[in-house]
């Protein structure tokens, strides 16, 4: 009987924890999709900036329209989704602990010779107050459009560097090259 007792206790447990499992994995095929669909629709709106006004006018899209995105987005899906670097440019994509751990670990394993593309994590963190938070980020990867304003500084052209050094003087996001990690994009919803 006792052996019953126990083998029901173990079921009754592995069913009270499937729910969670079930939960977590329907929040994470939330989140990617929603981080697959942004980087796309930005590179779009870049690519014609860049191509009416160059480098310095595509800087106002990273500037003004990003976030205006995200915000977007944010209100459409309810989750809070923004983009962060350990480079960053803007003083708003400074990654909180979570987010730095996470892009560290990331160049760990980009370095370890993993595809920047793939690189994501999704978890639930429980933070003060006993809040539980499902969080997610996913590595974007330095493309070539990229680079016209994040690459070699050598390679920048002086009217560029002087509308970056107006509006970000305390600019970090420069000397990358192609596939390098260039941020993250990052949600969270409270549970």
């Amino acid at each position: 009987m006792r052996k019953i007792v126990t083998l029901l206790s173990m079921v009754a447990g592995v069913v009270a924890v499937m729910p969670v499992w079930a939960q977590e994995d329907k929040l994470l095929a939330q989140a990617r999709s929603i981080a697959t669909e942004i980087p796309p629709k930005l590179l779009a709106v870049l690519q014609d900036e860049m191509a009416k006004a160059g480098p310095e006018g595509a800087m106002g899209v990273c500037r003004e329209k990003a976030p205006q995105m995200a915000k977007a987005a944010s209100e459409k899906t309810g989750w809070h989704i923004r983009r962060v670097s350990l480079k960053n440019r803007n003083p708003n994509a400074t990654p909180d602990a979570w987010e730095t751990a996470v892009l560290q670990e990331f160049d760990q394993r980009q370095a370890a010779g993993e595809a920047p593309a793939t690189l994501e994590k999704g978890e639930v963190v429980v933070g003060d107050g006993n809040v539980r938070t499902y969080r997610y980020i996913k590595a974007l990867p330095t493309q070539t459009l990229c680079l016209s304003c994040h690459g070699n500084p050598e390679h920048l052209s002086q009217s560029f560097k002087a509308k970056l050094h107006e509006l970000y003087p305390h600019d970090k996001a420069t000397g990358y090259a192609p596939g390098d990690i260039r941020g993250a994009i990052t949600l969270k919803r409270t549970l």
